[in-house]
């Protein structure tokens, strides 16, 4: 039985549902979860006593908050970071660019890269994370993105995505990079019934995700989702990305990205696709009706040119949203908090950008709308509301500590330490707590050597560029 106590934190945001922020507040955790919080002044002497608790982390010049939710990655492509002939392109020029450096991946490729993603994203605070491995050339398994995250201690969706469509078949991806539909289902059905954990407080779990309506087919899309609701587990693709995207999907199957889903039995409270920048009114029903999920990808949606994703329309309407990184060469950075406040700063002035739209302003999403929807938001839409999210006693203890007297929240925590971290300059967390398991102290990753394994990827970066 190990205990951990968050001692006299300058400001602790449960994000509960009665959204209770405390003031000098302590928590207590108790193997692996969240058992207990206590006012300024109210914590029982005993835990303070010599010995009452394993350990005392105190924390008040810190801001304490669950711990963030990544719904959306593609954590191998941060080996593919910055490359020059893609840097410029939208994202069907991007893939085409990058398709073919892919294609020369290997397993330890994987998993390191996977390592370094996770890294920063514990670092950014981030303590779950889902990751959408769709390429597997050269004798990669999904297994090589596990092993990543039991070794550095993130709570991990991964989703076994695939591409079948290739460019002869009138696909976007090269035909050598794409697998048989047989080979793929049963892939799927190896991996959920040999990882997939629904417990309570699961540090791992399963997915489908075929990859995008220009790699997959209509029938690989319904037998995946056949599949995964026989066992339980959750869908997960890409859909209306950008405007070509909408196209294609209009050009091949004769409707719009929302109708084409909804036709597959893509939607669903089990179901959630990532980006929708260019989801429609329609859609945005459909999916507010039927809990369908979105994985919202600012930075890269930016990056690519994509589009900006109707927020407020979404969120007034009711649908799901977390957010996501999304993959590591469309966003070159996989900092969550940062993500955010991104998120933010877009909801606010993107109405603006809308035709004729003028009632754009900072109400359109307050620093605070940013944090739920990095926490909370990304806990319903991986299908866990009922274990991470907030902190409550019996949530998992996934908990994240910024510090409040550094230089980025200078005047800015003294007067709303929880509004100053989406306001400030995004900073990483000084600890980042995974199921009661301290695993950044100080700012220091403690599960793994940063300095080989950043050598490592660097080298490994390169070897994948020369081929």
């Amino acid at each position: 039985m190990t205990t951990l106590l968050i001692h006299r934190a300058a400001r602790l945001a449960t994000l509960d549902d009665a959204h209770t922020e405390l003031a000098n507040g302590t928590l207590l955790v108790r193997d692996g979860r969240v058992e207990a919080l206590f006012p300024e002044g109210q914590v029982p002497p005993a835990l303070l006593a010599p010995g009452g608790v394993d350990e005392v982390i105190e924390a008040s010049r810190h801001v304490v908050v669950p711990g963030l939710i990544n719904t959306h990655h593609h954590m191998v492509q941060s080996l593919t970071r910055a490359v020059p002939q893609v840097q410029n392109a939208e994202l069907f020029a991007w893939l085409r660019g990058l398709y073919p450096i892919w294609a020369g991946l290997t397993p330890e490729m994987v998993t390191v890269s996977h390592q370094v993603a996770m890294a920063e994203l514990l670092l950014s605070g981030c303590t779950t994370s889902s990751d959408h491995l769709y390429i597997y050339p050269n004798g990669i398994r999904l297994e090589d993105s596990i092993a990543a995250a039991q070794a550095i201690g993130i709570r991990f969706t991964a989703t076994r995505g695939s591409m079948s469509v290739g460019e002869s078949q009138g696909g976007l991806p090269p035909d050598a990079v794409v697998e048989q539909e047989p080979a793929i289902l049963r892939e799927c059905q190896r991996l959920i019934e040999t990882w997939h954990d629904a417990s309570h407080g699961s540090m791992l779990q399963i997915a489908l995700a075929p990859c995008s309506p220009f790699s997959v087919s209509p029938a690989l899309m319904r037998e995946s989702a056949k599949l995964a609701r026989a066992y339980g587990v959750r869908l997960h693709t890409h859909l209306a990305e950008n405007d070509h995207d909408v196209a294609y999907t209009r050009e091949k199957f004769g409707c719009t990205p929302a109708e084409y889903a909804e036709d597959l039995g893509w939607v669903g409270d089990d179901v959630w696709h990532a980006h929708c920048v260019k989801i429609d009114d329609p859609g945005t029903y459909l999916f507010a009706r039927t809990r369908t999920g979105i994985a919202h990808c600012p930075c890269s949606n930016m990056r690519l040119a994509s589009g900006i994703l109707p927020l407020k329309r979404l969120r007034d309407a009711g649908v799901p949203v977390g957010l996501g990184v999304d993959g590591s060469a469309s966003n070159d950075a996989a900092h969550l908090l940062n993500e955010a406040r991104q998120a933010m700063l877009l909801a606010r002035v993107g109405r603006a950008l809308e035709p004729f739209g003028c009632d754009h302003g900072p109400g359109e999403m307050t620093p605070r709308d940013a944090l739920r929807l990095a926490t909370r938001g990304g806990a319903e839409v991986l299908g866990r509301a009922h274990d991470i999210g907030q902190l409550t006693p019996g949530y998992c203890a996934d908990i994240a500590l910024f510090r409040t007297d550094t230089l980025a929240m200078a005047g800015g925590a003294v007067h709303d330490p929880v509004g100053a971290l989406m306001l400030c300059a995004s900073q990483n967390a000084d600890f980042t707590i995974v199921n009661g398991r301290v695993v950044v102290r100080e700012g220091q990753l403690t599960t793994v050597d940063l300095g080989p394994l950043v050598e490592r990827h660097n080298q490994l970066a390169l070897l994948l560029a020369s081929r």
